[in-house]
């Protein structure tokens, strides 16, 4: 099956926005409850920890394998990406035959009691014309195809992302059209917890190096996000650090305002963060491996969607499965624990409020991406402005987040800084005790001091 999946098309080449910190009382660690929730759907919670992802013995990758079983990258791509669970993408309009396909896939994975991805990918004017340009030709052709597809479930226990970058990337749409395809988005969710109880269905999140998460949110609940599915989805589309990930699904969801909705990362190659380009970048890895045990009570699983080494349009068609781009990241290490030093300086000090430069040096050898630092504060400052960056506070304990886009990555032997104002009454004591999460996100290192 060819799937057409491309990094956006050419809205999407010029400068990222950058985001605005419309979200700044997030909490990052893991565990944090999200405001109070909306009424319940019609699907089952999230997947147990212990849950085994479908590996498809059909997909491009393995078909390419059975090729070329003398290749010198053979081994080496079966290993690390053949052996890992990836999603399995419906791109084309077939509504006669959908529901077989479907069906297939889902009694494949429940015979061997797994847990399958499916993608859909049929929209109409999928990709604003872009290189995975196509879909069914109109949005009533798209929802009986919709609901050709949730049929095809059955019973299953199953992930199901509906539309990657159809929330995203609507800049080519009309008024009429953004709403019509809302719409058919919000059916997508209906149809799937109608016929199939047990699909846990998640909607575009874009990624955090696109969308504002406050516009984001809004293209979300115009598609009924907080009644129609599960939750959000992000990367797909693109390299972006999981940190920042973690970081900005939490602000979609917060902005969402509904606790019962989860996060579903994609970390197929985001092993080393973005690149240069969301097309077929070089110097690209591997990212966490599939799991349900995500360790943060609001990511439901890490997966991989995108499957690594199918091109998006530059080295090859979109779709097209490339050994060179597989083998590219199979071999290239990720990026592990950073190594960190912080500099706190009081630049200013009143009675009742202070002014902090702090500055972030990447100790180790390699890139330093998609980081938070996070420490408590010995006396009782508050932070009532902080620039160059995302923060939230709860009591005296701080998380200080990258800008998107910007200084999200910090190069060996560099620093990046940001600065803040606060007050206090009774203490305006320095901390001296920091610890970071970055790169692949989840576990905490601390920080030296100067």
């Amino acid at each position: 099956m060819h799937r057409a999946l491309t990094r956006g098309g050419p809205a999407r080449r010029p400068a990222r926005l950058r985001l605005t910190a419309v979200a700044a009382a997030v909490a990052f660690a893991g565990g944090t409850a999200l405001v109070q929730s909306a009424p319940a759907r019609a699907a089952t919670g999230a997947l147990p920890a212990n849950t085994t992802f479908y590996i498809n013995p059909n997909s491009a990758v393995e078909k390419w394998l059975a090729a070329n079983p003398g290749d010198s990258r053979a081994a080496t791509i079966s290993a690390k990406i053949a052996g890992q669970a990836q999603g399995t993408w419906f791109t084309t309009y077939n509504p006669a035959t959908i529901a077989s396909q479907v069906s297939a896939l889902a009694s494949a994975a429940a015979a061997k009691g797994q847990v399958p991805l499916l993608i859909m990918y049929d929209i109409p004017n999928r990709d604003c014309g872009g290189a995975s340009a196509g879909g069914a030709n109109t949005i009533a052709n798209y929802e009986g195809w919709a609901s050709a597809f949730a049929s095809g479930l059955g019973s299953a226990t199953a992930i199901v992302l509906v539309e990657p970058d159809s929330l995203a990337l609507q800049t080519c749409l009309s008024a009429a059209d953004v709403t019509a395809r809302d719409a058919a988005i919000s059916y997508d969710g209906q149809v799937l917890h109608a016929d199939d109880p047990n699909a846990h269905v998640y909607f575009d999140g874009g990624h955090s190096d696109w969308n504002p998460a406050s516009q984001q949110a809004a293209a979300l609940k115009a598609a009924n996000v907080t009644t129609e599915a599960n939750g959000v989805f992000t990367d797909v589309s693109n390299f972006e650090w999981n940190n920042d990930e973690l970081w900005y699904g939490q602000q979609i969801l917060q902005t969402l305002g509904d606790s019962s909705l989860h996060l579903v990362v994609d970390t197929s190659r985001n092993g080393a963060g973005p690149g240069n380009t969301w097309c077929d970048p070089s110097g690209r890895a591997l990212g966490l491996t599939p799991t349900a045990n995500t360790g943060y009570s609001y990511v439901d699983a890490f997966v991989w969607a995108k499957p690594p080494g199918e091109s998006d349009g530059c080295a090859d068609a979109a779709g097209t499965f490339d050994p060179a781009l597989a083998n590219a990241l199979a071999t290239n290490p990720p990026v592990g624990l950073p190594s960190c030093k912080i500099t706190y300086t009081v630049q200013s000090s009143w009675t009742g409020g202070l002014t902090v430069n702090v500055t972030v040096a990447n100790t180790g050898t390699a890139p330093l991406g998609g980081w938070t630092v996070n420490w408590t504060f010995p006396g009782d400052e508050k932070i009532t402005n902080l620039w160059e960056g995302y923060y939230s506070q709860t009591g005296e304990t701080v998380a200080a987040h990258d800008y998107f886009g910007t200084n999200q990555t910090i190069a060996a032997g560099s620093t990046a800084s940001f600065g803040f104002q606060g007050t206090w009454s009774a203490s305006n004591a320095s901390p001296t005790s920091f610890t970071m999460i970055a790169n692949n996100g989840g576990t905490a290192v601390t920080c030296a001091t100067s």
